[in-house]
């Protein structure tokens, strides 16, 4: 957990579990995920999971984070896109809570309980999952309970090419018409369509692949899924470009190795907007 990060689109990360039951990023063939990285080299220290297969509880994080000071009003020099914005947290960047093995009971007490605690609604929660016909069936358990999603615990989750398109059936199940949505399209390692679903989300990030290895994103997504959004209505993110950035079939050098800092970027490319806080052009 992070109270502050270099993660363009939040304000902070926490954590409640550590590691993974896998996804297309971290297979035999392809290692490429950053949290499967960092747990093959600090696994097993403090705050890690003892490998990134044996996922593991963090209880009492959430907690901690709630008590973060509320930045509702407050400027951000470095991300002047949310400005005015609450607290921003991402849940779940070096790990997927919706892994197997961690009960509904402990998600309950340690998520949903925080974020609906008076502290924890001083913030907004970014919930990201590879897994999200597993957050639909926690969603659907919550309402037998009586329990209705917190509206300030965003959904999302992660697209990285055409098979995991069909992940955002299963988000569009989770919680109610109160309920943010957004997708991760990140990394994304070939083109994609969302024109069929934006009528039914609240956010898009973009952004592609860092790390040893890492295969091209054609800028000519990116302008794709800007016209996309820009139809829909719906808010577009570009992250970054990655370390592999193409145009027209030309590999970019940028400076920056991840390709995030968008003063390198095409000037139509420029968009970080963020859902409920008024667009700003050109904004650094």
């Amino acid at each position: 957990m992070s109270k502050t990060t270099t993660i363009q689109w939040c304000d902070s990360t926490v954590n409640p579990t550590m590691g993974c039951n896998g996804c297309e990023l971290w297979v035999p063939e392809r290692r490429s995920c950053y949290a499967g990285k960092l747990h093959d080299r600090y696994g097993g220290r403090t705050g890690y999971a003892p490998s990134f297969a044996q996922v593991t509880r963090f209880p009492g994080r959430m907690a901690q984070a709630a008590r973060w000071t509320d930045l509702a009003g407050c400027s951000r020099s470095d991300n002047p896109w949310l400005d005015g914005s609450p607290r921003l947290i991402f849940v779940s960047d070096m790990s997927d809570a919706l892994s197997k093995g961690v009960s509904f009971e402990y998600l309950e007490s340690e998520i949903i309980a925080v974020v609906t605690s008076a502290e924890g609604q001083r913030h907004r929660w970014l919930w990201l999952t590879k897994r999200p016909s597993r957050m639909a069936e926690f969603s659907r358990w919550l309402a037998a309970l009586g329990q209705p999603w917190p509206e300030n615990l965003w959904v999302g989750t992660s697209i990285t090419d055409a098979k995991s398109l069909e992940r955002i059936s299963s988000l569009l199940k989770v919680g109610d018409a109160r309920t943010t949505r957004f997708l991760s399209v990140e990394p994304q390692v070939e083109p994609i369509s969302l024109a069929k679903w934006l009528p039914e989300l609240d956010w898009v990030i973009q952004g592609g692949e860092s790390g040893l290895g890492a295969r091209p994103f054609d800028l000519d997504w990116a302008r794709s899924l800007v016209a996309e959004c820009t139809t829909a209505g719906v808010p577009y993110f570009l992250k970054q470009l990655g370390e592999h950035p193409v145009e027209k079939g030309q590999r970019l050098e940028l400076q920056d190795r991840h390709g995030g800092d968008w003063i390198e970027w095409p000037e139509e490319l420029r968009r970080r907007e963020v859902p409920g806080i008024p667009a700003q052009a050109n904004c650094r």
